[in-house]
């Protein structure tokens, strides 16, 4: 790549620009993908919560539901679940964690009254009341636990994001602009002694040009005087 760049100054600067910019972005991404792990790591301690809760509520749910198809018949337990009117609602949010937009989920009418399940409190038993209890807390877990795997899972895409932008800039950019800067000052240093053994050249030339006028010219001036001898030595004397 650095054989494709023309060794100027202009260029040199550019790089340099570019070097103190990535630089400063590099360090930017190294702390946003450690801020990001730290995050992430607090969040996957919550999630092997949220799972171990949502594994017991799902055996106590079924614990409950077996039983109350025991005592009182498949008929009955699915009537009271037929009875229920008013069903749970679910919103979501956004919330921001270093930068990551995860969503926020919340419930309300989850879990109920007796009098609000529906089924009439005299036509069921208490084993029904308690499958009904324990599938609204297998609900809570759920709706829980999907606001968490959401947001470790979007926390994670991130940091695998962040984590290869903070390579490429380590391991292919930078060392790319340091070859290109390094092949970019060797060549102006080149052109530097180039210049000076040129301009070295010319001015011995022409200090080699200045003497030889100066001998020639000493020459024409020691030849003038011997013509001037000479004619002055053959005037003839008087009486």
């Amino acid at each position: 790549m650095a054989k494709d760049v023309k060794p100027t100054r202009k260029n040199l600067m550019a790089i340099d620009d570019r070097i103190d910019l990535s630089e400063r972005g590099h360090g930017t991404l190294e702390k946003k993908r450690d801020g990001l792990i730290m995050e992430f790591m607090d969040i996957l301690d919550k999630a092997q919560d949220v799972r171990g809760e949502l594994s017991d509520d799902y055996e106590e749910a079924q614990k409950k539901i077996n039983m109350a198809r025991a005592m009182e018949g498949d008929v009955a337990v699915r009537g009271a679940a037929a009875a229920l009117e008013e069903h749970p609602e679910i919103t979501t949010e956004a919330k921001n964690i270093m930068g990551v937009v995860v969503p926020q989920i919340e419930s309300s009418r989850v879990s109920k009254s007796l009098d609000q399940r529906g089924y009439g409190v005299l036509g069921t038993s208490a084993r029904i009341d308690e499958a009904a209890e324990a599938y609204e807390d297998l609900l809570e877990s759920i709706i829980l636990a999907a606001e968490v795997e959401t947001a470790m899972k979007k926390m994670l895409r991130e940091i695998e994001t962040t984590k290869r932008r903070v390579n490429a800039l380590e391991f292919k950019l930078l060392p790319e602009l340091y070859e290109n800067k390094e092949y970019i000052e060797q060549k102006l240093e080149e052109q530097e002694r180039e210049e000076i053994f040129r301009l070295k050249k010319i001015k011995e030339k022409k200090e080699q040009e200045e003497k030889q006028e100066e001998q020639a010219t000493d020459e024409e001036t020691e030849s003038d005087e011997a013509v001037e001898q000479a004619t002055a030595g053959g005037v003839p004397g008087g009486d």
